[in-house]
């Protein structure tokens, strides 16, 4: 009696084993890339032979890891494939509000005593950039205190007003003095630096940039920095618009009525995305794309200089100018 329990006991695992061999688990990402608080799936295949029974552990969890969670569990998929064998599929909804770059562990499938795992899987999750807060409701009303000049202003400077007071009127006395002998003459003015004209400074602070060697040496973000620091000065003075304050967005669509930048529009826009990303999300270009970068910030500054005019003419014209005479008569003399 002895010998048969022990020899179905025998039998009994042998099948197990063999079953749990036939077992194929894969999982994969369908992006490897998140946006902060959107969703992604993970899709899970699982093949094995019928009468086989198996459990994901990860549905008894809330979460993957510290950062990821589990949003949904949709109903899985399952087909008879012939050859007495089943494919189930199934997808794992995941989602994330920290922004980063996370190893998710391998996924864990039980057959009997053996646990299968897929490999392990990499998600990036992107920052969202909130340009205003238009949205936000809710909150209850900022209440105005009473004003009170004594309450605010230290202590330190109630009890010693008139010191300051004598402070501030030796300065204005010496500027006065000092501004008064420059009108007269006997302080010479000191010259400005007289500033490059947009298109040559732009130039100019690319091939410092380039000598540099930033993206070379591993500062990408101090590269892009700088290189679209180049290109927001320059559009600010060459087109009057305040592209040092505004986002990328806004930049975009304050040009789309400048004629002249028409055609590398989608230059500017292609580096400034990128340069958002580079500096935002920690995100490391490939060289080759650094280098296209730079071309393209080359590319838009040199298609949009002003066109430059005969020298004869601007000198009739000022000409004109200085006389209050026509120009064309100007011109007319000068041919």
């Amino acid at each position: 009696m002895k010998k048969l329990i022990t020899t179905i006991y025998i039998i009994c695992v042998a099948l197990s084993a063999s079953a749990a061999g036939n077992v194929i688990f894969k999982a994969k990402l369908d992006s490897a890339t998140l946006l902060m608080g959107n969703q992604a799936a993970i899709h899970i295949e699982v093949s094995h032979d019928k009468g086989v029974r198996g459990m994901l552990l990860e549905d008894n969890a809330d979460t993957l890891n510290a950062f990821v969670e589990i949003a949904a569990r949709p109903q899985a998929d399952t087909t008879d494939i012939g050859n007495n064998r089943l494919n189930i599929k199934r997808d794992l909804i995941i989602q994330s509000f920290d922004s980063g770059v996370y190893v998710l562990p391998p996924l864990r499938y039980v057959v009997g005593k053996d646990t299968f795992r897929s490999e392990q899987l990499s998600l990036k999750v992107l920052p969202v950039n909130v340009d205003t807060l238009k949205t936000v409701h809710g909150y209850k009303p900022v209440e105005e205190v009473p004003f009170k000049l004594f309450d605010w202003v230290p202590s330190f400077i109630s009890d010693y007003w008139w010191i300051y007071l004598v402070v501030i009127l030796v300065i204005l006395i010496g500027l006065f003095v000092y501004l008064k002998w420059l009108r007269n003459g006997e302080i010479p003015l000191i010259p400005k630096k007289k500033r490059l004209p947009p298109y040559e400074e732009a130039i100019q602070r690319l091939t410092l940039l380039k000598e540099k060697h930033l993206w070379q040496a591993g500062q990408e973000k101090a590269y892009y920095t700088e290189l679209t620091d180049i290109l927001r000065e320059y559009i600010d003075r060459r087109f009057g618009v305040n592209a040092v304050e505004m986002t990328t967005s806004q930049i975009m669509e304050s040009l789309r009525t400048v004629e002249a930048t028409r055609e590398v529009n989608d230059k500017l826009s292609s580096i400034l995305e990128l340069a958002d990303f580079v500096k935002f999300a920690n995100m490391r270009p490939l060289p080759d794309e650094n280098e296209v970068m730079y071309q393209r910030s080359l590319t838009f500054v040199n298609e949009t200089k002003p066109e430059e005019q005969p020298e004869g003419e601007n000198e009739g014209e000022a000409k004109a100018e200085g006389e209050n005479l026509d120009p064309k008569e100007v011109k007319e003399e000068t041919k």
